[in-house]
């Protein structure tokens, strides 16, 4: 005889594979850290500066939407790739800096050549959403794809979430990409049988998130050159979120991204960037722009059963922002004020003596983060006794183990210095260099001890 459940006892969902193996984003826990956190100054978030959203270029921009649009047409759904005038502009913008890339200025783009690139480009919901459609349209479970080291973690997220593996492309100690070392890996995957199952490449190429750095042209030419070398010719992402926070504004045509690269031709492309980062991150716009037919379409059909469609009144903002010149303006008021905010970070953990006590770090030219190494020996983890000793301190940061596809090494961090003014950031940075010193003697004391045990 059977019994039916009880009201009161409700029967759970089965869930998916999808849904068991959902986590909660490692930014989240951050994120609830720093508002829990009286007092607390966070680096870890990659959130913009608040005083610099570009509130009045907004406001014109709305304003001159109503009187030139009286249709309301902005206020109404929009199409499923994006606006035809925003996707333009998107494809004149990225072919400018494209073709100015080794110098000279740049040339005049023909308008046949922005028709065929608008043609290819489809706007999401951020470029996160772009990124998403295209491993789940790449990827089954299981499946491997290969990426810069360190990497953006809610991307390493997102793999995990969509059950696909996530190899660090290999690197020198410069953190270069170390060609023959890659070679060797792929000629592993062949040889045990997991080629099959390589699907994609994805690296950040300017001023990355997590460290700051940007992929060079020679070192893209040199991976393509290698994946072709070993028959792997698979679906490339390039994540250009950073191009245009560049503190120098010829950095973003300083190269050319992959689809206007010759060493990539043959590999399907996808190039995604950004309208957040760059102007107003509660816009959330990003593009893709994907020179695979059948790829790009598979997106485009996924992204239609997701949204059928982009905020069509946030895109109509972003076009006149970009053909206005208020995105431009926008750009400016940002590359002064991050650079400042960079110099602020810096220079405080310099005057806190950090790099006395075996920490290593680059000074970027763009973006918004610091990528710091630490003595060998330190966990910097998330439950590591540093991670307490920044929270007695009141700063909080990114663990860097959670940029790593495999092997992550314990001891680096992210801080961001998007977040804070120049004062709190020099607060801040003081605040990790008081950590980092009452943890650095303990770290003496094992290394004494394990010197000792060896001799």
């Amino acid at each position: 005889m059977s019994v039916s459940p009880s009201a009161s006892s409700p029967v759970p969902p089965v869930l998916s594979a999808l849904g068991r193996r959902a986590r909660p984003p490692a930014i989240t826990a951050l994120m609830q850290v720093a508002l829990e956190t009286p007092g607390l100054l966070s680096l870890a978030a990659g959130f913009t500066d608040n005083a610099t959203l570009p509130l009045t270029a907004l406001g014109e921009g709305m304003r001159r939407l109503t009187l030139e649009a009286p249709d309301k047409e902005f206020l109404q759904y929009g199409t499923n790739a994006g606006r035809p005038g925003l996707r333009a502009a998107l494809a004149a913008r990225v072919l400018a800096q494209d073709a100015a890339a080794g110098g000279g200025g740049a040339p005049a783009v023909a308008p046949e050549a922005v028709a065929a690139r608008a043609a290819q480009t489809f706007v999401t919901n951020g470029s996160q959403q772009a990124l998403y459609l295209a491993v789940q349209t790449l990827c089954e479970p299981g499946d491997i794809v290969l990426l810069d080291r360190p990497s953006y973690f809610v991307f390493l997220e997102l793999l995990g979430g969509l059950g696909v593996e996530a190899r660090s492309l290999p690197t020198d100690v410069e953190g270069r990409l170390d060609a023959r070392a890659l070679a060797v890996m792929l000629g592993q995957l062949r040889s045990s049988g997991a080629r099959s199952r390589l699907k994609a490449v994805y690296f950040v190429s300017w001023f990355s998130n997590p460290s700051g750095r940007t992929l060079g042209a020679d070192e893209k030419r040199v991976l393509a050159a290698t994946l072709r070398a070993e028959d792997c010719v698979v679906p490339v992402i390039e994540d250009a979120a950073y191009r245009e926070l560049g503190f120098d504004p010829a950095a973003a045509s300083a190269q050319a991204g992959v689809l206007g690269d010759r060493a990539w031709d043959g590999f399907p492309r996808l190039y995604t960037g950004t309208l957040t980062k760059p102007f107003a991150t509660g816009l959330k716009v990003g593009f893709g722009m994907c020179d695979d037919a059948a790829w790009r379409s598979a997106m485009l059909h996924v992204k239609g059963h997701q949204d059928f469609g982009t905020a069509n009144f946030a895109q109509a903002l972003l076009e006149r922002a970009l053909l206005d010149g208020g995105f431009e303006a926008q750009l400016g008021v940002l590359r002064g004020a991050y650079r400042e905010k960079r110099d602020a970070l810096h220079q405080a953990l310099v005057a806190g003596g950090l790099a006395g006590l075996g920490w290593r770090w680059r000074v970027p030219e763009g973006g918004l983060y610091l990528w710091l190494e630490g003595p060998p020996g330190l966990d910097t983890g998330g439950d590591s006794a540093f991670c307490r000793a920044c929270l007695r301190e009141g700063v909080l940061y990114v663990p860097g183990a959670l940029c790593h596809g495999d092997a992550p090494p314990k001891n680096t961090v992210r801080l961001s210095y998007g977040v804070l003014p120049p004062s709190a950031l020099a607060e801040a940075g003081a605040r990790f260099c008081r950590a980092a010193r009452a943890c650095a003697a303990p770290l003496a004391s094992d290394a004494a001890q394990a010197e000792g045990a060896a001799r």
